[in-house]
């Protein structure tokens, strides 16, 4: 196994949350349309940092956590609109969870496009 990589571990262990949060909306509630809405987002955050760690490029680095970064905030919204609708009860770890991610992702990618002015993220 490789040395431990801090949003890697964090997105693993973040998908597996989702997993069963998704579970417990199928079987509880019946609820299929948003939890796997849920679940596509929430588990494509740690898909996408691990293509991105094994980037060609600074580059294509930045492009892969962008697209983490976007299936992040994605996640977010289903989160937030999962808690309003009294469907997902005491969301408050999964909300700060999902706050850090996006925090840790972003400043990864500001550092990484200091670094090297060339490298743009995708429009």
């Amino acid at each position: 196994m490789g040395k431990p990589n801090l949003i890697a571990d964090k997105t693993f262990d973040f998908a597996l949350k989702i997993i069963q949060i998704e579970k417990r909306l199928r079987t509880e509630h019946r609820e299929y349309v948003m939890s796997k809405q849920l679940l596509r987002s929430g588990t494509s955050i740690g898909a996408n940092v691990n293509e991105a760690i094994e980037a060609q490029s600074r580059a294509d680095f930045i492009h892969k956590l962008s697209i983490s970064l976007k299936e992040a905030r994605e996640t977010e919204y289903w989160i937030r609109l999962l808690s309003a609708s009294g469907y997902l009860k005491q969301a408050d770890e999964i909300k700060n969870n999902i706050t850090e991610i996006i925090r840790i992702l972003t400043a990864i990618i500001k550092t990484t496009k200091g670094t090297n002015n060339d490298a743009k993220a995708p429009r």
